[in-house]
């Protein structure tokens, strides 16, 4: 899960959609001339007044916040199948894994907020914007499309008919794009000098957050959704009870309303739109009791599993990515504070206000019956992650930023300065399975998996093993990160 920088034009130094690559940038003719962070003098308390920093400073939190996202990202990933508990969470509820693209979603909004400071040319920086999400979400079908096919797969290739549209970069790219055209459009020009005149420079923003989280509401209670029919794939038949054999299976719904796998609308959009053979072929709910007897992992069938337990379901679906795309908005909300707050312990109260109130209202919600639901990116959902969010980057903030402890969290700094590349190379698996392709007499016999298989046996247990097999990829990609960043080498969109 990731981001891209971007480097404009030599008359602008702007790096847009930074949930992965180098820092924002605050100086150049685009930004703006105020610098962002600052540091405390020596004869005051932090936070009680902002000193002046190089125009070329950047907001080392984010950097870090970034960077731990891609850690966990990683850990999740590749930990998961060795600990379900913190794999993402079979329909209903949220683990650790949940929180990963929220935490992407919201430092984009964030990264937004620094970067369009100043517009010059509203059309010119509009844009860009399409052309850049435009090459994030390319590059989203080029990665998670099916044409690698990651570990443990010595091939490549894909059928253009099932090729997979959706996935985690292409969400980016349209929260990205959300954010951006709020920042753009729709802010009012007026200075800001107190609590009512911040309010009045963005309410229109919030108010068409608001809306779309709205209409993603309606749509989601009010779709009928009919019975429908997918195509068993053969290669899934292996774990299959008898009934299902292969050909066509009917779901069975008539029913608007429901939140449940197989009846929801976010599912009949993506059916509807992009065709049952262009959505994630292995969801989550696979691990459901329902489908899977070694429920919350995957496994064999039950005996009595529904019909819908083979079913296809993108959990980067097009309905869903409106309530996500306001995660972006949320993560704008608090790069404003950055440029607004100057004390950085007035950053932190603000922030901290704001998320507490995002996390008692998805409390709330999930008590007043609208579940916590990853898939569907659900209201509620959406308030406890990007409250999550706002209170980690508060934390983070505090500790690098404010207190300049940053020795201990670099690698991860370094990370989040090039995490696109640390993205594509680990989360997608193009260099493990590129290692993999070298090995000894039988494909089993290579670096990755003998290195795996080694830490297993020494701390004489599997699935602790495969936990600090991958302590060691996240400190690998680590240093590989910062190795470039001291070679000043950065992939940029």
């Amino acid at each position: 899960m990731s981001s891209v920088a971007v480097v404009a034009d030599a008359d602008e130094r702007t790096h847009l959609l930074h949930t992965s690559t180098p820092s924002v940038l605050y100086g150049g003719a685009s930004v703006g001339d105020e610098e962002i962070v600052h540091s405390s003098s020596s004869n005051e308390p932090v936070g009680s007044r902002p000193n002046s920093a190089g125009p070329n400073e950047r907001l080392a939190s984010l950097d870090v916040f970034r960077g731990l996202t891609v850690a966990l990202m990683i850990l999740v990933d590749d930990a998961g199948g060795a600990f379900p508990s913190i794999n993402h969470s079979p329909w209903f509820g949220v683990t650790l894994a949940d929180f990963v693209m929220p935490f992407f979603l919201f430092g984009v909004g964030v990264s937004i907020g620094l970067v369009f400071k100043k517009i010059t040319s509203k059309p010119s920086a509009t844009k860009k914007v399409i052309l850049r999400t435009t090459k994030l979400f390319l590059l989203g079908v080029v990665l998670q499309g099916g044409y690698f096919h990651g570990r443990n797969h010595l091939s490549y290739g894909v059928d253009v008919q099932k090729i997979r549209w959706l996935g985690v970069l292409q969400r980016i790219s349209l929260g990205y794009l959300f954010a951006s055209l709020l920042e753009i459009w729709l802010v009012n020009n007026i200075a800001v000098d107190s609590a009512l005149t911040f309010v009045r420079k963005y309410y229109i923003q919030w108010m068409a957050t608001c809306l779309l989280g709205f209409v993603y509401m309606c749509l989601l209670y009010g779709l009928y959704v009919p019975d429908w029919k997918y195509e068993v794939i053969t290669t899934n038949t292996s774990s299959a009870t008898p009934r299902y054999g292969s050909g066509i299976q009917i779901v069975h719904c008539g029913m608007r309303g429901s939140l449940e796998p197989p009846c929801n609308a976010v599912g009949l959009v993506d059916r509807f739109f992009l065709g049952g053979q262009h959505l994630y072929q292995h969801p989550v709910y696979r691990r459901t009791k329902e489908c899977s007897v070694h429920s919350p992992d995957y496994g064999p069938l039950p005996l009595n599993s529904p019909e819908w337990c083979l079913a296809p379901f993108d959990p980067e679906g097009i309905l869903s990515s409106l309530m996500a795309a306001t995660t972006c908005a949320v993560g704008l909300h608090y790069g404003h504070i950055i440029i607004h707050f100057k004390g950085h312990m007035q950053r932190v109260f603000l922030w901290s206000m704001s998320s507490f109130t995002l996390l008692i209202s998805g409390y709330f919600l999930n008590l007043l019956g609208i579940p916590l639901s990853k898939p569907l990116y659900t209201l509620s959902y959406m308030c406890i992650t990007a409250g999550a969010s706002g209170f980690l980057l508060t934390i983070v903030f505090y500790i690098v930023d404010a207190r300049h402890v940053k020795r201990p969290t670099m690698v991860l700094q370094w990370m989040g300065m090039n995490a696109l590349i640390v993205y594509a190379l680990a989360a997608c698996d193009l260099f493990p399975a590129a290692l993999q392709g070298l090995y000894w007499r039988s494909p089993e016999n290579n670096l990755v998996d003998g290195t795996e298989s080694l830490l297993q046996v020494m701390v004489h247990s599997r699935k602790w093993g495969t936990l600090a097999f991958v302590v060691l990829e996240i400190l690998f990609w680590g240093l590989v990160a910062g190795f470039l960043h001291m070679k000043g080498f950065y992939i940029k969109l």
